[in-house]
């Protein structure tokens, strides 16, 4: 079994209370407010598609195809966890620096999959919401995004986000834009900017912020993922290729999420 590696919680300042979406990422169903045992949301970096298939010989797109049946897994141990938000980290925007031929195989599996498990997700009562620039697909793969979204509108069993053409860096600079945009025309006072304002411009706005944050592959590194709203979760790292990803090392991870001591910056006692 592998071992999670002990991860660190990143240490940022957090000025203002957490609004209600920030609330219920403190809450769990099995725990208390201060120490819960189950987290909210749950982020995940997915890494690890091309070392799997380089070493058993096979293309790349073998290695992005064996990661997307961890996905059925991860959404199912994720929901059997008690675990209200998914968000899985599934293409970010450095991908697009890629070969062209390795990005083609990408997005195609993206459109095979959603084809293949909107029904799926349907029936388990998944709501999935896509984060990230969308303008930079293709109009079909576009096109199957709105469809998927549309779809699921009403579920509520889990909500899952799948972050595509996604980057934290992009994100906040995207955020400071509109807000500036907000302040040139009259709509915001530029002295009435908070944290808690500057995340209503965020793809994630009125979503909890993770809790835990799971890394494969053996990286310990955020890789531009949810940086802000990363701030206080715990990171788990994990020394197993995504494609090998199972319902055991989800609920290690899980397991030591458990034991962590969270205290948001406040000393204890």
């Amino acid at each position: 079994m592998t071992k999670p590696q002990a991860g660190t919680t990143l240490d940022a300042a957090r000025m203002s209370a957490m609004g209600a979406a920030g609330r219920a990422s403190a809450v769990s169903r099995t725990g208390t407010a201060d120490q819960p045992t189950v987290p909210v949301h749950v982020a995940v970096i997915m890494d690890g598609n091309g070392r799997w298939a380089a070493a058993r010989g096979l293309p790349r797109v073998a290695g992005h195809r064996a990661g997307a049946q961890s996905v059925r897994r991860i959404i199912e141990s994720a929901m059997k966890s008690g675990v209200g938000w998914l968000t899985l980290f599934a293409f970010s925007s450095e991908n697009w620096r890629r070969p062209a031929d390795e990005v083609l195989d990408l997005t195609g599996l993206m459109r095979h999959y959603i084809r293949q498990e909107l029904a799926e997700l349907s029936r388990q009562g998944v709501r999935v919401r896509i984060i990230g620039d969308r303008t930079r697909f293709d109009a079909a793969t576009r096109a199957e995004l709105d469809r998927v979204e549309h779809a699921t509108v009403g579920n509520t069993a889990l909500n899952l986000n799948v972050a595509l053409s996604y980057g934290a860096r992009d994100e906040l600079v995207t955020a400071a834009r509109a807000a500036a945009l907000a302040v040139q025309r009259g709509e915001l006072a530029a002295g009435d900017i908070t944290e808690s304002v500057l995340e209503g411009f965020l793809s994630t706005a009125g979503m909890p912020d993770p809790d835990l944050v799971i890394r494969t592959s053996g990286e310990c590194r955020l890789s531009n993922f949810l940086l802000w709203q990363s701030a206080y979760a715990e990171l788990v790292f994990m020394d197993v290729l995504w494609p090998d990803f199972s319902a055991t090392h989800f609920d290690d991870a899980i397991a030591e999420f458990a034991r962590r001591d969270r205290r948001f910056g406040v000393r204890a006692g």
